[in-house]
């Protein structure tokens, strides 16, 4: 049977990637040394890592006054990371579900944390509006894809203040106006490349502000000197991911993706939306194109464990709802194909039928 993976992350990885990989874990650059054994001081190393951080500025079309970096740790190592980096006194933050939570408990550590807007009050089922931005602040931070709930934030907003964005979960899904942030980083385990890596795009003039010393492995002016490799880097996540980027390219960039990703989406909550078995829990105006939520509709609660197990025999994995919320969420990032998706409706419309 055929399988169609909808995990959140760990995620779906272009085949080609996947291929590409597994031939670099036998034979790294015409070495005869596999891509886990080679030394990352070696040229054909150096020149993947370079490439790789070519390809992000080629993609996203980034300044050239801004750094990109690779680090280990995930992006959860990010939430202290920025305010050790940037906070003088005071940020501010945005709390629009579980992960923006945690960046901001990591912020407290280092001053003064002004959550400015939250969903909590409603499970983080929509995007707060209507808030002020406040001056007196060293950044404002915002998590722009909420995985757990699947609500996201789809424009590029203007801030007074040095906007950072956690992006772990919809980079590479649609075009990002890169001057409008400050900084933008996350884990690479959904739309390009495997854990074990995270990016972080930096305006560099944003750095060597804050009075508090930093240790080196902290510092990120230490990893940009580094060219990524201050320490030893991930070197395989690394290799994924820039092969992940070349797919991007090879399918068109990351326009080519954000239409593809917009009509994943649209097929998928339209049948959401008529299937009266299925509701959709985030907000209609905030819905994720990348992680899309839903529960059984009241009437049929009884049998939200039966629909698991039918999708699950059809060959569907993944869908189960994250445990702090239940339900079912099907991640369709980069990777995952319309195929996928069709098979996934079709699903849900035999179970219709059936009960």
């Amino acid at each position: 049977m055929k399988k169609y993976n909808f995990n959140a992350g760990p995620c779906v990885l272009p085949k080609s990637a996947i291929e590409a990989s597994i031939e670099a874990i036998h034979d790294f650059d015409n070495t005869g040394i596999g891509i886990l054994e080679i030394s990352h001081r070696t040229p054909g190393w150096e020149k993947v890592i370079k490439d790789c951080t070519d390809l992000w500025f080629e993609l996203l079309q980034i300044p050239d006054n801004y750094k990109v970096i690779f680090l280990g740790g995930g992006a959860s190592t990010q939430f202290f990371y920025v305010p050790a980096n940037l906070m003088k006194k005071k940020a501010a933050y945005m709390q629009t579900g579980v992960w923006a939570k945690k960046a901001i408990k990591e912020a407290k550590f280092y001053g003064d944390v002004e959550v400015i807007a939250s969903s909590e009050d409603k499970g983080y089922s929509y995007i707060p509006k209507g808030y002020t931005i406040p001056t007196d602040v060293d950044y404002f931070h915002i998590t722009t894809n909420n995985t757990i709930v699947g609500t996201e934030i789809k424009e590029d907003m203007d801030s007074p203040v040095p906007l950072v964005a956690d992006m772990s979960s919809d980079i590479m899904s649609r075009p990002v106006d890169i001057s409008k942030y400050g900084v933008i980083y996350g884990g690479a385990q959904k739309n390009v490349g495997p854990a074990g890596v995270s990016f972080v795009i930096i305006r560099e003039d944003l750095l060597g502000k804050v009075d508090r010393p930093l240790p080196g492995m902290i510092d990120y002016r230490s990893h940009i000197k580094g060219k990524s490799m201050y320490n030893t880097p991930p070197v395989f996540p690394i290799y994924v991911m820039f092969q992940t980027l070349k797919w991007v390219k090879e399918m068109g960039g990351v326009e080519k993706m954000h239409q593809i990703n917009k009509d994943k989406a649209k097929m998928l909550y339209d049948e959401i939306d008529r299937n009266k078995m299925f509701v959709g829990t985030a907000a209609k105006e905030d819905r994720s194109i990348m992680n899309v939520c839903f529960v059984m509709n009241d009437e049929f609660k009884d049998e939200e464990a039966a629909f698991l197990k039918f999708a699950t025999e059809q060959g569907m994995v993944g869908i189960k709802g994250h445990r702090s919320v239940g339900g079912f969420r099907t991640s369709i990032y980069n990777s995952c194909p319309v195929e996928a998706v069709e098979a996934l409706i079709k699903c849900m419309q035999d179970f219709e039928k059936k009960y």
